[in-house]
């Protein structure tokens, strides 16, 4: 099969035939119709994250945003079969760590992050396997396409999780969102259907306006500003209730938490660069004076996709929205070294393979 594998880091992924996977008894293998090409993608395909221990290794294939079709189940699998039309997040568990059976399987104690290590390679190719499959594949909803619906492996969940589930969104709060990146548009988006008032922070007008159509009600130009969280605290009046860090730098942490108002939230989904090695310094006593949570989230436990859904069905949530365009396998390198600059606007996404 045709896959993208990665050979050094930092240079070109080489676009190769592979064997295709076999299916193990527990697990099950996708065909792949499309792939989201993720910011989290160009981290491993730069070599980031040994620090976290999910440094990819030359000879892995990226890619952890796929949707597709099951054509084989290994002997064991109960309520997966062939045909069926999935999603594959990419925060894979085990399903029987206490985690686990708590139903946070996104913070599996022996997770294995789809695309980023040896024993589980990713979706930039035609097949991959998924193992545990009755506990991390996702049935998608009938008349739904793979590319609307790739972002649910990551960005797009990731966001609804942290936005949902992780802070206090009540209506009428203001949210603000710094990085509007995949992750940061798809807050955006998911920040006004939960009908939160939504500020977007970002170096770029084109990205803003593309914020701005997916509900955005202020937009703020970082690149025009020496004191960004002084910006946004004028723009709204006063500071904010909760924030994000839809990126993971120094900078967009801070500007973050400071955006903040009294007992506000601040919510980290990007993960750090090698400038940073996964350790920020933070301004802890205007937290402690103001009590300001900083509060973590990954992914989303694939038992509550449904609520996505079930916005989807009632038209509060267009997942597709966030998609920018489609491109092919082969065009994959150019995507990735584009993010390098933060040259992407929404989620590209692979329906060529």
């Amino acid at each position: 099969m045709r896959a993208a594998v990665l050979e050094s880091h930092g240079e070109p992924l080489k676009i190769t035939d592979v064997d295709a996977p076999d299916v193990t008894p527990d697990g099950a293998v996708v065909a792949v119709d499309a792939c989201g090409i993720c910011r989290s993608d160009w981290h491993g395909w730069q070599g980031d994250w040994d620090w976290l221990g999910i440094q990819p290794q030359p000879g892995q294939i990226l890619g952890h945003e796929p949707a597709g079709r099951v054509i084989a189940v290994g002997e064991n699998v109960e309520n997966i079969d062939e045909g069926d039309h999935v999603a594959v997040p990419f925060n894979l568990g085990d399903g029987t760590c206490p985690q686990c059976r708590r139903g946070h399987s996104n913070t599996c104690e022996n997770v294995m992050p789809l695309g980023f290590v040896e024993p589980v390679q990713g979706a930039f190719a035609e097949e991959l396997h998924v193992p545990a499959a009755d506990h991390n594949l996702v049935e998608l909803p009938d008349g739904v396409s793979s590319v609307d619906m790739a972002g649910l492996g990551c960005r797009f969940m990731t966001s609804f999780h942290a936005l949902a589930h992780r802070a206090d969104v009540e209506a009428g709060d203001w949210l603000v969102v710094h990085g509007c990146g995949g992750v940061g548009l798809s807050a955006v988006h998911i920040g006004d259907a939960l009908g939160a008032n939504v500020v977007a922070v970002d170096l770029t007008d084109e990205k803003l306006r593309k914020a701005e159509e997916l509900g955005a009600v202020e937009t703020v130009n970082a690149a025009e500003y020496d004191d960004v969280p002084g910006a946004v605290q004028q723009t709204i009046g006063g500071g904010a209730d909760i924030s994000v860090d839809a990126l993971g730098i120094a900078e967009t942490c801070r500007n973050s938490v400071l955006s903040l108002g009294t007992r506000g939230q601040h919510v980290q989904i990007g993960l750090t660069t090698q400038d940073e090695e996964g350790v920020v310094g933070l301004p802890t006593d205007a937290m402690v004076m103001q009590e300001i949570e900083f509060i973590g989230s990954l992914g989303m436990p694939p038992t509550r996709y449904d609520e996505i859904f079930r916005m989807v069905a009632t038209d509060k949530l267009n997942p597709s929205a966030v998609v920018s365009k489609t491109v092919d396998l082969g065009d994959v390198n150019d995507e990735l070294e584009a993010m390098t600059d933060f040259g992407t606007v929404g989620i590209p996404v692979i329906d060529s393979f």
